[in-house]
């Protein structure tokens, strides 16, 4: 039996990543926490506990390392991305073990004007972008991309979910967009990026590396997106519709670009990644140390990547598993809110005689 504390319990993607646990072969027991009582209410851990924020350091580090004596928890597993950095930032105070990227890594990841400076030193395809500092530079980069694409594509530097995204086509748009969020939200120039804007298919990417080898990996298409129609690019990130691909492209660029972030590369790396009007996937992202929200279809379709992940952490033997593919093509996670989820591989499990 082993004992897996998971943070950021009253979320989705730390419910999938439990969901993987408990249809493992293996026992495991978790110890669900988050700051939210609402949301951890909803979790499936086993236990649930409520803790203080890392913003109180002290008393958030004190809080898990007491339920690491009280449930002699294995390993600490940090699925949102705030508590990867502070985990990581303080795993030497932690009272248990945990399978993470360097600092510098996750820090690199994090910012993605700094992983786009080391995609351009080891040729990674990804979007050409701008790091917008001032409006000037807003200018140079709209004056710079515009000419070559209809739309251009304005985020967020940090954060994950299209944080702060926007398809744009003249630029007061743009500057309408920032001022709006350093008015309401807080962050404005020196926040954002202006990029091209990738009209191709979108694939997640979602692997578990160790001392920079790949050791079991999976990709698959987005094809249509949880609440979609109702932002304003048309996307979450997040899928309603998720199909297996195998795609050596897909494999080979999401393979160099966390190479390129770290050669030694360890723990989980998932990354986002869409085509250009040439059809090549470009590098969008990169998130490290977590899974992502749909780790789950990978696991219920039969390569539980998280079972894997904490295996590897532990050093007990894995499943026999390849560096890519290990599923085959064509198989679909459907996922409505309030409907849960179905993997669907031939048998769509629809009537289609209207006699």
């Amino acid at each position: 039996m082993i004992t897996i504390l998971v943070t950021g319990a009253g979320g989705s993607a730390a419910h999938n990543f439990i969901h993987s646990l408990k249809i493992a072969k293996t026992k495991y027991v978790t110890i669900g926490v988050d700051i939210n009582q609402e949301h951890l209410s909803l979790s499936n851990a086993d236990y649930k506990y409520l803790v203080p924020p890392n913003s109180k350091p002290k008393a958030y580090i004190n809080a898990l390392n007491h339920l690491i004596a009280k449930h002699q928890v294995d390993l600490v597993h940090p699925q949102p991305d705030p508590e990867v950095a502070f985990i990581a930032q303080h795993a030497s105070s932690l009272k248990a073990s945990v399978f993470l990227p360097s600092l510098k890594t996750i820090n690199h990841c994090h910012n993605k004007s700094v992983a786009i400076n080391l995609f351009n030193q080891h040729q990674v395809p990804h979007a050409q972008s701008f790091h917008l500092n001032s409006p000037q530079d807003l200018k140079t980069a709209f004056a710079t991309l515009k000419p070559n694409h209809s739309k251009l594509w304005i985020r967020a530097i940090k954060g994950a979910g299209s944080k702060a995204a926007l398809p744009v086509t003249q630029i007061e748009q743009a500057q309408f967009w920032i001022d709006y969020w350093q008015h309401h939200k807080g962050i404005g120039y020196g926040d954002f990026m202006l990029s091209e804007f990738l009209p191709g298919k979108e694939y997640a990417f979602q692997s578990v590396w160790r001392d920079g080898q790949v050791i079991v990996s999976q990709a698959r298409e987005r094809r249509e997106y949880v609440f979609g129609n109702l932002t304003p690019s048309g996307q979450s990130s997040s899928p309603a519709v998720a199909t297996t691909v195998h795609n050596h492209q897909v494999n080979h660029i999401a393979t160099q670009a966390v190479k390129a972030i770290d050669p030694q590369a360890t723990g989980v790396f998932c990354v986002d990644l869409k085509e250009n009007t040439a059809g090549i996937p470009c590098v969008i992202e990169i998130n490290p140390g977590r899974f992502f929200t749909t780790s789950n279809f990978f696991s219920v379709a039969g390569c539980n990547m998280p079972d894997i992940y904490i295996k590897l952490a532990l050093e007990k033997p894995i499943p026999k598993v390849k560096a890519y593919n290990n599923l085959k093509p064509d198989l679909h996670w459907l996922r409505i809110i309030d409907m849960g989820y179905k993997l669907v591989d031939q048998d769509w499990d629809i009537d289609t005689d209207l006699s």
